[in-house]
């Protein structure tokens, strides 16, 4: 097992103790959990799904929950008893296990849908920016253009207060 040490960024680095913190998590996180299995793509520049296998599963025995940018799946299978069903199994290779599976999103990434189909559960998901964050382009005036600018707008400013007074 490989372990890395995150001292030198802590040294050197401000406020990346949360990213360190992250990738701490998923080196823990990697080791032995590959079940059930799972996809992630994307299905746009800021849309992404996560399809998930879950056969043999019910809605009802699944849950997503958000909290604080942690998505958890959850799959508890209620109690079966196989003998009352009058059910007998040679084999069982569908592993009907309990679950947890947890995806750390980035920030501004929220859930926008779910769908259980054909064994598979969909998760749908989407980037939203707030408009302060999002990228703006700024136009570049001439330096002596905008000190007249500047000089002309205070002249007008001026004369807007000599007239409300």
């Amino acid at each position: 097992m490989r372990t890395i040490d995150f001292t030198p960024l802590y040294r050197s680095a401000v406020g990346f103790d949360r990213l360190a913190s992250m990738l701490e998590t998923a080196s823990r996180a990697g080791e032995g959990a590959g079940w059930p299995p799972y996809n992630i793509e994307t299905t746009g520049e800021n849309a992404y799904r996560i399809e998930i296998a879950v056969a043999g599963f019910r809605r009802d025995e699944l849950s997503i929950e958000v909290k604080e940018n942690l998505l958890t799946v959850t799959g508890r299978k209620t109690a079966n008893d196989d003998a009352q069903d009058g059910r007998t199994f040679l084999h069982r290779g569908l592993a009907e296990r309990d679950f947890e599976r947890r995806f750390q999103l980035a920030d501004y990434v929220m859930v926008t849908d779910a769908s259980l189909e054909n064994g598979l559960l969909a998760i749908s998901l989407k980037r939203e920016l707030p408009e302060a964050l999002k990228p703006r382009r700024i136009e570049i005036g001439g330096g002596q253009a905008l000190i007249e600018g500047e000089a002309k707008l205070a002249g007008k400013t001026a004369l807007k207060t000599a007239k409300a007074a």
